[in-house]
């Protein structure tokens, strides 16, 4: 399935990103017969330099690789950020002719031993979220963390998984923004078709996220989780990137009780008591098919 301006994300991005932008941020007077809630394509246009019908070609797809000085002017119009600019540049970029063929996912032997070592709930997830390996740790931190689930798919359609992050909507709103980083143009590639076709049917919060087209890179951070066993944690999360898939791993400050809370976590993976086992599955060496 595709969505609506697959076949021009530049116009899409455009038209997305003025409309988020008052009159008022731009130093324009509001009035009071305003159709549309940000800016309209005049003012965008009058404000980068460019005319009002090339910047009418632009949304609507006739013209998909401007100069730099154009995107730049519109960059700095719309208010992008540093990584929103990236962005924007991106789609204005001349696509190779031919589609890139990625190589499959798959997870280097030492990340598998690191995996298995390592007393911190961690995982390796590849670009579109998919969980492609994990510790014994990790599933018992969370269950939709086995191999083979999404982390997007279960933030937006999983009740437990909701319910386990503590600030549901900014976590919902940082993954869909960093998928769109992570597509940029590349928006053919057969899983992402397939995981953004899903989940604009089956969710409504992802329908209303990614229409805003809103980017940003899911880094490092931290995170307040309600676990049903030991309770509220709170958690650093590094990401680290290793031969193109993602380790992440999970820890609380030194001498926290969520660090207590962790060490009682592994006991109970570690030991086999029944609730390790409801939440805990040995670390698996099968990636994402």
């Amino acid at each position: 399935m595709t969505t609506e301006g697959d076949a021009n994300r530049l116009g899409a991005y455009l038209r997305a990103r003025r409309d988020l932008v008052t009159p008022a941020q731009v130093g324009l007077p509001v009035g009071d017969n305003r159709r549309v809630p940000g800016l309209r394509r005049e003012e965008v246009a009058m404000l980068a330099g460019i005319s009002a019908d090339y910047y009418l070609r632009l949304e609507r797809g006739r013209d998909a690789h401007p100069s730099l000085q154009v995107l730049e002017a519109l960059a700095r119009v719309l208010q992008l950020d540093e990584v929103e600019r990236t962005y924007l540049l991106g789609l204005g970029s001349p696509r190779p002719r031919a589609p890139r063929r990625r190589k499959p996912e798959r997870v280097p032997e030492r990340l598998h031993q690191l995996l298995a070592t390592i007393n911190l709930p961690a995982f390796i997830e590849g670009r579109a979220f998919d969980v492609l390996a994990s510790n014994e740790l990790a599933v018992a931190f969370s269950p939709r963390l086995r191999p083979g689930e999404n982390r997007l798919r279960s933030l937006m359609l999983d009740p437990e998984e909701q319910a386990f992050h503590r600030d549901w909507e900014g976590s919902t709103a940082g993954f869909v923004a960093s998928l769109r980083a992570t597509i940029g143009d590349d928006g053919d590639d057969p899983r992402f078709v397939e995981l953004v076709g899903e989940l604009a049917i089956s969710s409504e919060r992802f329908r209303a996220l990614w229409s805003r087209h809103d980017v940003r890179t899911l880094e490092g951070g931290s995170t307040v989780v309600d676990h049903p066993v030991v309770g509220e944690l709170r958690l650093h999360r590094d990401k680290l990137p290793v031969e193109g898939v993602i380790l992440v791993v999970y820890y609380a400050d030194a001498g926290s009780e969520s660090e207590q809370k962790l060490r009682m976590l592994a006991t109970l993976a570690a030991s086999g008591d029944a609730i390790g086992e409801a939440a805990g599955a040995p670390a698996s060496r099968d990636t994402f098919r």
